[in-house]
């Protein structure tokens, strides 16, 4: 028997209904490549099949993302003959024993999902339309269940969260609710008499068309399917323990709900009884298991390695706790497969060089604490020049001319090109370089590390030595490491990168005018910084202090941590570099960028990610603040083309001439933050409220402008004269302000006086 046979052999057997697994049979065609096998919907199978399936199974290729959990949803295309329909594809892992061993004895999840959905679609209920199942070769590989695309819906969760909270009203008013929970029982009722137990009938799992007013049991569909089974009859006790699953809290709507599925006005006492229990009892499940989720992760997380996507490659099976690293493509940046365990030994057994490291930043300290307050205290004492905007880049070899485009158009002029020493071939990175040269753009470099040059040396002097030929003709500024506090750059004693750093240094020293940057320390680890930068090694020595410095990113730029918010920690930066013995005076931010929710395209959780208008409020407010100090020259956001946290996201194939550079709310609030402040003057932060900010800029003709907002909620604020124009962060000119009073929001706004 076919691999891809075994699902529907399930089927038969489960469902005991072998007029309709024929008829399955016959609307599903199988397939089977090198990498992968599966089923393909009749109507959606193409010429070329092997290719179609690569893609989808890549979530590169993701235009959304749906769902990012233990499941990875996102959205994408299939093209057909005739038109390009949108698909969605959910990616379930199958690492693990225990995941391996019901794929074996039951199918996959994603095999699962294929043929309930396809009973669904045979029983006449509505869930999203199959398109696709499609198995790994491996064991451990991932499946993914394709289906099309169900158009403008909503989840149930956020209907009922706003009837559980009395918001109904103001959420949606067009919405009949009553109807809503009379069409939601009766979905329910025509799902079991169909034979069919839901097994995880959550709120989220339920989806309501968004211009739906009054719904019926027709409007809703009923999605993830992996645990359903199919059953000639239902019990009143599987019945009742899908029903329980549905957070519908108030009394009056549990009522409509359980009227509409009993099918009348009065459900008997055994089946209200049964139905409270389970509803009940399920709510302190529920609480009971997010509880012990909080425990038995935060002991995992010290025994077994950070669970990683499934796209990311394993570590080489006899790596050591310091080489289970791997290059995770979509998010442009190493996976360390260590678990937290495993660096703990690692850094145990270095204990003596940390040791060395702690006293060189306690004897530093004094020196730095006295220089932090000094520069304190002189903020904003003199107009300032308003320069150092910035922005990150890597080649996009799928459309290098629109990449192109989309620099010009965002109006930055100093780049930061990473290159990336450990490749072979640097002809995209090159001739990136020598096209923004010739367009007049400021070029500087960055050359990270990985496990892989810090093991050989000489390989990384002769990158650094064919890198230094190759790009000192574009640009004199150089930064040497990355992330070096993280051991998933490969370092783990900072000996390691101070010789690194000292033999790219030597190398690049040789090149008249150009100017070393480092150490590159990422977040905010100052003792890390201070400790490097206070070392006695050689000759090493750094021209500009370079810090990859995220703010605490579970917040916003003014957020505090350890008691330093974003002005804070921009001070002691510089402090630090005033004050050591490795680097001059100068401060530059060659990293910075807060994540997207967008899966594994994300370089960070789920916790720390924000959504695209968050995004753009936090980068422009975060310019606003480190540039206005003085005490940082130039900030630059990692990166401009990228999914999860980029500027722009790519969309579309490339091979087909469909590829566009979408740009997010972040690139108009970075490209307007330049238009309107492009050499300007600082004069410094007008009187205000509490978690107001005022900036107040003179352009080089002489014009006054002020750039406004609230950090924490709508807040009113004088302008010192009245604004003749008013341009928000995107760009758009607003209606004016009737008087010198104008409401703040957490959007930067710009008030030309």
């Amino acid at each position: 028997m076919h691999k891809s046979d075994r699902a529907i052999s399930a089927e038969a057997l489960e469902s005991r209904d072998r007029d309709s697994v024929d008829a399955l049979r016959s609307a599903v065609e199988s397939f089977a490549f090198d990498s992968a096998y599966g089923e393909v919907s009749a109507q959606y199978k193409t010429v070329d099949l092997e290719s179609v399936v690569r893609r989808l199974s890549d979530p590169a290729t993701a235009s959304e993302t749906i769902h990012w959990g233990r499941n990875y949803l996102y959205k994408t295309h299939l093209d057909t003959a005739t038109e390009r329909l949108d698909v969605v594809v959910k990616q379930f892992r199958n690492s693990g024993l225990r995941n391996r061993l019901r794929r074996y004895l039951g199918g996959s999840k994603a095999a699962r999902s294929w043929r309930i959905a396809q009973a669904f679609e045979q029983a006449g209920l509505k869930t999203a339309e199959c398109v696709m199942l499609i198995e790994s070769s491996q064991s451990e590989g991932p499946s993914f269940f394709v289906t099309r695309h169900l158009g403008d819906v909503i989840e149930a969760r956020y209907v009922l969260r706003a009837a559980n909270s009395h918001l109904e009203k103001e959420q949606f008013p067009d919405l009949d609710f009553d109807a809503f929970f009379r069409a939601l029982g009766q979905a329910v009722r025509q799902m079991h008499e169909a034979g069919f137990f839901h097994r995880d009938l959550s709120i989220g799992n339920i989806l309501l068309p968004m211009e739906s007013q009054t719904p019926t049991a027709e409007d809703l569909s009923i999605i993830d399917l992996n645990r359903a089974r199919h059953r000639q009859r239902l019990s009143l006790w599987q019945k009742t323990r899908d029903l329980c699953r549905l957070a519908i809290y108030r009394p009056e709507q549990q009522r409509l709900f359980l009227q509409a599925y009993w099918e009348t006005e009065n459900p008997t006492w055994t089946q209200l009884t049964l139905y409270n229990a389970c509803h009940y009892g399920f709510r302190f499940k529920v609480d009971g298991k997010k509880k012990l989720r909080t425990w038995t992760r935060w002991l995992g997380q010290w025994v077994m390695p950070r669970q990683a996507h499934a796209h990311i490659p394993d570590a080489p099976t006899d790596a050591s706790a310091r080489d289970k690293i791997v290059w995770d493509h979509l998010s442009d940046q190493p996976h360390q497969h260590a678990s937290r365990l495993e660096k703990l030994w690692v850094r145990l057994a270095d204990t003596p060089s940390h040791a060395r490291q702690t006293a060189t930043f306690f004897a530093a300290l004094p020196r730095i604490v006295r220089r932090y307050r000094e520069i304190k205290q002189d903020l904003y004492q003199r107009p300032k020049p308003w320069d150092g905007v910035g922005v990150c880049l890597r080649p996009f070899p799928e459309a290098p001319d629109l990449l192109l485009t989309a620099i010009e158009d965002l109006g930055v002029q100093k780049i930061l090109l990473r290159l990336h020493p450990w490749d072979d071939d640097h002809d995209a990175e090159e001739n990136l370089a020598r096209e923004l040269q010739n367009k007049g753009f400021e070029l500087a470099f960055a050359l990270p590390q990985n496990r892989d040059l810090i093991r050989d040396p000489n390989r990384w002097r002769d990158k650094v030595v064919e890198l230094a030929e190759r790009f000192t003709p574009f640009g004199h500024h150089f930064q040497i490491g990355q992330a070096i506090n993280r051991s998933k750059w490969g370092i783990w004693r900072y000996n390691e990168y101070l010789e690194l750093a000292w033999s790219a240094a030597e190398i690049l020293k040789k090149y008249p005018g150009v100017e070393i940057l480092g150490p590159a320390v990422i977040d905010f680890e100052f003792h890390v910084t201070a400790s490097i930068l206070n070392s006695k090694y050689k000759d090493l020595h750094f021209d500009i202090l370079s810090s990859l410095l995220y703010v605490d990113r579970r917040g916003a730029p003014e957020s505090s941590q350890l008691g330093f918010d974003t002005i804070d920690k921009i001070v002691l930066q510089r402090a630090i570099a005033e004050t050591s013995r490795l680097c001059g005076p100068r401060s530059w931010v060659t990293e910075v960028n807060w994540p997207l929710w967008e899966g594994p395209h994300s370089p960070a959780g789920k916790s720390v990610s924000v959504d695209p208008d968050t995004q753009a409020d936090y980068l422009a407010r975060y310019y606003l603040l480190a540039l206005a100090t003085g005490a940082v020259e130039r900030v630059y956001w990692w990166q401009l083309v990228a999914r999860g946290y980029g500027l722009i996201a790519p969309r579309g194939d490339a091979k087909q001439g469909r590829l566009e550079l979408i740009r997010r709310p972040s690139f108009l609030a970075l490209k307007t933050l330049a238009q309107e402040l492009q050499n300007s003057i600082f004069i410094g932060p007008l009187p205000s409220l509490p978690d107001t900010h005022l900036y107040h800029f003179r352009s080089a003709e002489g014009q006054e402008r002020v750039a406004a907002w609230s950090s924490n909620r709508r807040q009113r604020a004088v302008l010192p004269k009245a604004a003749k124009m008013v341009v928000d962060i995107g760009g758009q000119h607003l209606s004016m302000p009737e008087s010198r009073e104008i409401e703040l929001t957490s959007s930067v706004r710009y008030f030309h006086l």
